[in-house]
């Protein structure tokens, strides 16, 4: 079936509140999708944020965003007062979340709803609490102890946490027990309200796709908890780290600084580790996309004290045998193998056999520096096609950006004479495709310019994460020009 969709994180929704949540207006979009004949909703890891704000850095690959809570669901249920809501500044642009407001003012206002949710405790909570134990623990005690060393990574922990020493543990457990508490409640919070937001959607016939990142941040409970699936050092520090290595857009390549798994003890219980992350998040997401698919395959690995990705150097990852066990544990789910960067006959032959069906960016097919043949007239039907990932400029900004020579290009193939017109003939070229899936950025049916681009990889800014649609961009005419184009292209 062909399906098209558009990507915008739970984060850009309009709100009052400092950024988007699982409120009003995530059903709000809902219903756009369902006007302008979506049946996919595509968004980025919806995760805890650490340092740097980023979604693909997240404290635990099981817990969910408690920023993304929505605050006036927790106003109906009685947990908290209109009024400690609406006197709180949540920052001066609506156009932008600003996460250091966030971090300094959102927790304490959760806390408010923690302490008269104790009164409310149910059979629903102690279930939730006792089904999902095997993580919870760990990330509760985890973000307490954080809380306890003024936030600092647990690699800086005294030993007897950082180390996991039984009686230290059990010392904190029992030291911590509110605080533990406060995050089960977080936790059962999120778990609840994204549970009826998805319901809904699904309801409207609209399927979530949602990222797995294939690393994990060396601070994060992950790691933390389970330090032995990781290539650490006798101390618990990385001896190397993920990136990629250089290539045409970047001459030091990226040094992304996740430390990497140990493959071997992975497979030898089956890769349970991975399969209990996937099947969280199938509790999350209808689709699932396996973000940088290709170091399943093989890696780069970086020694740990090198400052930039150019000294690494290519390792053998899991392959087929993870794609396996993903298939024999997760027969019904469906995903979308992140194939871009350095393609191997090995990767390519890898993605094919999984099955999964493959991306084609759009913006990549006319760019001369791009080695991969990313030119519609090559897809085939087991592929998604996007305009552009969170990863890109938006369609607007990658228009004032390329070359005059790649300008020209695109516009002959795609048969446009006037450069205004061009994001909307790269958006028709990707609904013509033979993909079965399109895919394509919020920013780009808005006509958004640099202001709106999601993230710049490999840097740190306050632009990063933060884009948010406001009141009256997403509208009912856009939704039937979307409508349109939709129906031309039967999807």
């Amino acid at each position: 079936m062909r399906q098209s969709g558009i990507l915008l994180h739970l984060s850009s929704l309009p709100s009052s509140y400092g950024i988007g949540s699982m409120g009003k207006a995530a059903y709000e979009f809902v219903d756009f999708l369902k006007q302008a004949g979506q049946s996919c909703w595509q968004m980025l890891p919806i995760n805890p944020t650490g340092y740097g704000d980023s979604p693909y850095q997240a404290l635990s690959s099981f817990a969910g965003n408690h920023y993304l809570i929505d605050l006036d669901l927790l106003v109906e249920e009685g947990l908290l007062q209109s009024g400690e809501v609406l006197e709180i500044n949540w920052g001066n642009d609506p156009a932008k979340v600003d996460f250091g407001v966030l971090y300094q003012r959102r927790l304490p206002l959760l806390y408010r709803a923690f302490q008269r949710f104790g009164e409310k405790k149910d059979q629903e909570y102690d279930r939730f609490v006792h089904q999902n134990k095997g993580w919870l623990e760990d990330f509760a005690l985890f973000m307490a102890l954080k809380e306890e060393h003024g936030q600092a990574p647990w690699t800086k922990w005294d030993d007897g946490v950082r180390l996991r020493e039984k009686d230290a543990i059990e010392e904190s457990k029992r030291r911590l027990g509110e605080q533990m508490e406060f995050y089960y409640f977080l936790q059962f919070t999120f778990y609840k309200q994204w549970e009826n937001l998805h319901e809904y959607a699904r309801k409207q016939g609209v399927s979530l796709i949602g990222d797995v990142p294939i690393y994990v941040p060396m601070d994060s409970a992950d790691v933390w908890s389970a330090p032995d699936y990781f290539q650490l050092d006798q101390n618990r520090m990385p001896v190397i780290i993920a990136g990629c290595p250089p290539d045409a857009f970047s001459a030091d390549g990226q040094r992304w600084g996740n430390p990497i798994y140990d493959w071997d003890k992975m497979q030898a219980d089956g890769f349970g580790w991975w399969i209990s992350r996937l099947r969280v998040a199938t509790h999350f997401f209808d689709v699932i996309r396996i973000d940088h698919f290709r170091g399943i395959e093989s890696y780069w690995a970086i020694p740990a004290g090198e400052e930039t990705a150019i000294n690494g150097q290519w390792r053998k990852g899991p392959g087929m045998n993870l794609i396996r066990a993903i298939h024999e544990n997760l027969s019904d789910v469906r995903f979308i193998a992140e194939d871009l960067g350095f393609l191997t006959p090995e990767v390519i032959r890898m993605q094919e056999d999984s099955g999964f069906p493959g991306m084609k960016v759009l913006q990549f097919a006319f760019d001369s520096r791009e080695a991969g043949n990313y030119l519609p007239y090559t897809y085939e039907k087991n592929t998604v096609c996007y305009t552009g990932t969170h990863d890109n400029e938006t369609l607007r900004q990658w228009q004032e950006m390329i070359s005059r020579e790649n300008l020209q290009y695109a516009l002959e193939y795609l048969q446009v004479e006037e450069e205004s017109r061009l994001a909307d003939a790269m958006i028709a070229c990707g609904m013509a495709s033979v993909s079965d899936l399109f895919v394509a950025q919020m920013q780009d049916y808005l006509g958004l310019g640099a202001e709106a681009r999601m993230n710049k990889p490999s840097t740190l800014n306050d632009c990063n994460w933060t884009w948010r649609a406001v009141d009256g961009q997403i509208t009912p005419e856009l939704a039937q020009k979307i409508l349109r184009i939709t129906k031309l292209y039967g999807r």
